[in-house]
């Protein structure tokens, strides 16, 4: 697909579409998800669900259900993705219009940088265990702290930040070649985790344990709502930029059947080996441990440990570089094409990642979820106005080439390149989301922000978009370029099979 007088505002050869070959197949989404989902993230996410009450077995079924849920919302993503083979922030000018996309894409990036910092903060603490396991004498430096952090845990921080940003200065391939070795690594080391600890629980789990009594069918079913959606916000950030892994997917099918073994077979597997995990480790500590790294320090097995160790920081690295660096790097390209390339974005996005200082922002929890929380929140109304837009309002037909057209003529410019509808649908559906995070209140409700979002966001653009004569909202095509519902895809209902 070529593109004809792109401006330069909006165009460099990392947004262009024809940079996508073909390479991310199937084999290579199952891997991605399962570097995406195999991490000391994943896992907490999954054990946290029983501070809500849940039983084991509760807590498997809720989990399920949102991957379930992440399964569906994702195909519909990764397909537009797919079709239209240009990155989240690209894809989102259709919407929002070619200079409001900056919007999508800031706010995206503002999560995804925090939660880099963070995940390779987390990654350094297990590197540091290594560390010390094998080099007992460097225990001396931690009593040295600068920034809040020791002068050993600042080594390893800064060290494997230079190792993820070395690896993405490779581009895309070689974060694929990152995917297709960390992901099945990883479930080496969460079976042999999971033997370990079951081996010293005497092979007996109790999948009916609960922290708590939940109370009547309102208050369980309510729990189980939580726990569900809890599940499907851990990637309400990815599923919104799936894009720009998938628009080097070769076919729909391709992505869909990725999305299918990645998800709802490999996700749902990992959910259910971590409960396991955590219910043998209630037989062998007395509570459900929810730090992976409190049980690997307890491994005597020094080979084990190793291998172990080895194995949680390279997928912990895998899924940063996956969920948390490939996205600001393509949003700072978008908001100005003319100065970042691939390699100088990723730069930007590792120093970043410093100077917030991630130990001390993970260490206040009203930080993250006031801050991180309140923007993670929009999430929902971002994914509902621009799948809204792309399916029922466009029926599966983007220009291409006004993509990248900045004129006042272009497809998508709209007013001044904004478009005021989806800004103002964001607006509305965004303020409900962070009241619900942010409220003393409503923080009871805050799990369920992305699917609010999604309906108030979506439904409130439609209500706006679907009464428009403006010429942006035309679905017929203006040009060759033009990738057309009817011609490129199959019908929105296959996309979700």
């Amino acid at each position: 697909m070529s593109i004809s007088q792109p401006d330069s505002r909006l165009y460099n050869a990392e947004l262009a579409p024809e940079t996508a070959s073909g390479t991310w197949k199937t084999r290579n989404l199952f891997n991605w998800w399962m570097s995406a989902w195999h991490s000391l993230g994943g896992y907490t996410v999954a054990i946290g669900l029983f501070a809500l009450g849940l039983m084991g077995w509760q807590v498997i079924l809720a989990f399920s259900l949102g991957i379930v849920i992440l399964y569906f919302a994702n195909n519909l993503s990764g397909v537009a993705g797919q079709r239209v083979k240009v990155p989240f922030p690209v894809f989102a000018r259709a919407s929002f219009g070619v200079y409001g996309a900056n919007i999508p894409a800031l706010l995206r990036a503002i999560v995804a940088i925090a939660w880099y910092g963070i995940q390779t903060y987390l990654a350094s603490a297990v590197v540091m265990l290594l560390a010390l396991k094998l080099f007992p004498g460097a225990s001396g430096l931690q009593n040295m702290s600068f920034l809040g952090l020791s002068a050993l845990g600042w080594i390893c921080f800064l060290l494997l930040s230079l190792i993820q940003l070395v690896v993405l200065l490779g581009g895309m391939e070689a974060v694929r070649r990152l995917s297709d070795f960390a992901g099945p690594t990883i479930w080496v080391a969460m079976i042999a985790l999971a033997v370990w600890v079951l081996a010293r629980a005497g092979w007996s789990i109790d999948f009916s344990y609960a922290t708590a009594e939940l109370g009547g069918f309102g208050a369980q079913t309510m729990g189980f709502a939580t726990a569900t959606f809890i599940t499907v916000a851990y990637f309400a950030g990815p599923t919104l930029n799936f894009a720009d892994f998938t628009r080097n997917a070769p076919t729909e099918a391709s992505v869909r059947k990725g999305n299918a073994l990645g998800l709802l077979i490999n996700a749902i597997a990992f959910g259910v080996i971590s409960v396991i995990i955590a219910l043998a480790s209630v037989k062998v500590y007395g509570e459900a441990v929810h730090d992976p790294i409190a049980i690997l320090a307890d491994i005597d097995n020094v080979t084990l440990l190793l291998l172990t160790i080895i194995a949680v920081s390279l997928a912990t690295a895998g899924i940063n570089i996956i969920l948390n660096f490939v996205s600001p790097v393509y949003d700072l390209i978008n908001v100005w094409p003319k100065v970042f390339t691939f390699k100088k974005a990723g730069v930007l996005v590792a120093v970043l990642a410093i100077l917030i200082t991630p130990w001390n922002l993970f260490a206040n929890p009203a930080i993250v979820n006031h801050f991180v929380g309140s923007v993670g929140a929009l999430m929902g109304p971002l994914f509902g106005v621009i799948m809204t837009d792309y399916y029922l309002i466009r029926k599966c037909q983007i220009h291409t080439n006004e993509l990248f057209n900045a004129e006042p003529t272009g497809v998508y410019h709209y007013r001044k390149g904004y478009n005021p509808k989806a800004i103002g649908a964001l607006a509305v559906a965004g303020l409900i989301t962070i009241l619900m995070s942010v409220i003393p209140a409503l923080v009871s409700w805050a799990p369920l922000a992305w699917p609010v979002g999604v309906l108030v966001g979506g439904g409130l653009y439609y209500l706006l978009a679907a009464k428009s004569n403006h010429p942006s909202y035309a679905p017929t095509a203006k040009d060759e370029d033009a990738v057309r519902g009817d011609e490129r895809s199959k019908a929105v209902s296959e996309i979700t099979d």
